[in-house]
């Protein structure tokens, strides 16, 4: 089983280009394990405690019951708009997910992982953290990224974090691949070595919050909203559930010897999934080989390089995009302009020139060539009889190697690179048509073999790449697999693909484009 998750979403505003790319990316690396063959679930959701959303419903005027069900609804509806197809959702308001944290605040406090103590310090509202002194910049100063900061004396309950660090420190120095890219590694390392001897505080006091998760044991405090939010993992994965709770096995999810793989940004790795989750995991009893990999990933900035932030007016509304450019042109451009786990800055101009370049140009090319011209000069019947000359075995070698560039690429997560080795073939197949020149050939009757064997050739690429595309492009999938007349063509895998995946005397139907052209309209 490959047990795959996205951070869930903090219901405290509104779905942004960030969400969607994060979204996006794990949907195309869950449908690419299926195409690989693996049993996938996909786990997403949204993060609904705390006290920001708390604070927000009361300016609003609603209750914060009523402020996430609208928000959650929000991105909710996007995802489905995009095309992300999720096996679990996750929503921390759900009872199966309180009872869970409830269990594990009762274990760890039985195990004496948990005390109380009084704390008196600076407090992060936007961050919902206490910070320390090493939180201060050059200056001795908080900086703007924590927010409106307060002091605070109050009793909380802490997690021995403290006794987790060394084993943590060690587990990550002798482990390969848990953290990708690679040099995420280094970062969490150098944060470990200040956070060392510091235990978490996981408790709110309910005199300034209550929208949160109530300690079982202790009725005047709530859960921390990241103790709360990152136990989603388990805890919708079917972790001590009760009977009847209609959720996953959870041995079968998450078995002792696997590790599943968390899809986050880079800014929730150090402390959250980094250094809390990894050291929640141990003190609850998983092993070395049950600790998961992180996939980290960069941020879509603006153009220029800034950060997107509503105060500079450069925030990307997926929404919108998807619905001026389409969803299949937002699905592409997310993963194919970006490198897995580095930053990009997004550009409506390279978003459209990429997808008419590989798409309505070099790819629908193809399509067209070998749909189009299958119909009016083999009646659409397609044939594979003839003799085969260096150029025709050159298309068949490029897209066996694509193939396996492909393949090497997404199981690294490397999407951009995967389509890159895609459209070298397209590429490939276009460079052929125009050397063979199968609309000259038509013209004398004797060359009617030369020319069934060339439009096969077309045929066959746009079936192999059509099931490779899928996991980033399953509408186009689709609509290939009919105008192929073809259907089987969305539920193959890897496994079988091989030349003459088109059968000799096949029929396919009438061409239809399947990348029409993006036109952007001139400033008048």
């Amino acid at each position: 089983m490959f047990y795959l998750t996205t951070a869930i979403d903090y219901t405290n505003g509104s779905p942004h280009i960030g969400h969607a790319y994060e979204k996006v990316l794990t949907d195309v690396i869950a449908r690419y394990r299926r195409l690989r063959g693996d049993e996938v679930y996909f786990l997403t959701g949204v993060d609904q405690h705390g006290q920001k959303v708390q604070q927000t419903a009361e300016k609003e005027g609603v209750s914060p019951e009523e402020f996430v069900k609208r928000v959650t609804g929000n991105f909710s509806s996007l995802w489905k708009k995009l095309d992300v197809n999720y096996d679990g959702w996750a929503e921390t308001t759900d009872d199966r997910h309180k009872a869970c944290v409830r269990a594990i605040l009762t274990e760890l406090k039985n195990q004496g992982q948990l005390y109380k103590k009084s704390h008196s310090g600076f407090y992060s509202v936007r961050q919902e953290q206490f910070l320390q002194e090493r939180d201060r910049d050059e200056n001795g100063n908080f900086g703007p990224e924590w927010g409106e900061i307060v002091n605070y004396e109050e009793e909380n309950w802490y997690f021995k974090l403290s006794d987790h660090t060394d084993w943590l420190k060690n587990f990550l120095e002798t482990t390969d691949g848990i953290i990708v890219p690679g040099f995420r590694k280094s970062e969490l390392l150098n944060a470990l070595e200040k956070n060392s001897g510091i235990d978490l505080c996981i408790s709110r006091p309910k005199e300034r919050l209550r929208w949160g998760i109530e300690f079982p044991f202790d009725e005047n405090f709530v859960t921390y909203v990241w103790f709360d939010a990152l136990i989603n993992y388990i805890s919708f994965a079917g972790y001590k559930a009760e009977a009847g709770a209609d959720l996953p096995d959870f041995a079968k999810l998450w078995p002792a010897d696997s590790r599943p793989v968390h899809v986050i940004g880079k800014d929730i790795l150090i402390p959250a999934h980094g250094v809390y989750w990894f050291c929640m995991l141990h003190a609850m009893g998983f092993t070395d080989a049950q600790m998961p990999k992180l996939l980290v990933h960069g941020f879509w900035n603006g153009l220029g390089g800034d950060k997107m932030s509503k105060s500079l007016g450069n925030i990307v509304d997926p929404d919108e995009l998807s619905e001026k450019f389409g969803v299949e042109a937002i699905r592409y451009y997310l993963v194919r302009d970006i490198v897995t786990g580095r930053d990009s800055n997004f550009d409506v101009e390279r978003l459209v020139m990429l997808y008419n370049t590989e798409l309505a140009n070099e790819f629908g090319n193809l399509c067209n060539r070998a749909l189009n011209m299958s119909q009016r000069f083999t009646g659409g019947v397609l044939q594979n009889t003839g003799e085969l000359t260096e150029d025709d075995l050159a298309v068949q070698k490029s897209l066996t190697e694509s193939i396996a560039a492909y393949q090497a690429a997404m199981d690294e997560f490397d999407i951009s690179k995967g389509l890159e080795a895609l459209n070298r073939h397209v590429v490939h197949c276009n460079q052929y048509a125009e050397r063979t020149k199968p609309w000259e050939l038509n013209k004398n009757p004797e060359n009617k073999e030369r020319v069934a064997t060339i439009l096969y050739h077309f045929a066959e690429s746009v079936a192999q790449i059509a099931v490779l595309i899928s996991p980033i492009l399953p509408g186009v999938t689709a609509k290939l697999a009919e105008q192929l007349e073809l259907p089987s063509l969305t539920t193959l895998t890897l496994a079988d693909l091989h030349w003459g995946l088109l059968p000799g005397g096949h029929t396919i139907g009438k061409p239809k484009p399947a990348f029409p052209r993006i036109v952007l309209e001139e400033a008048k």
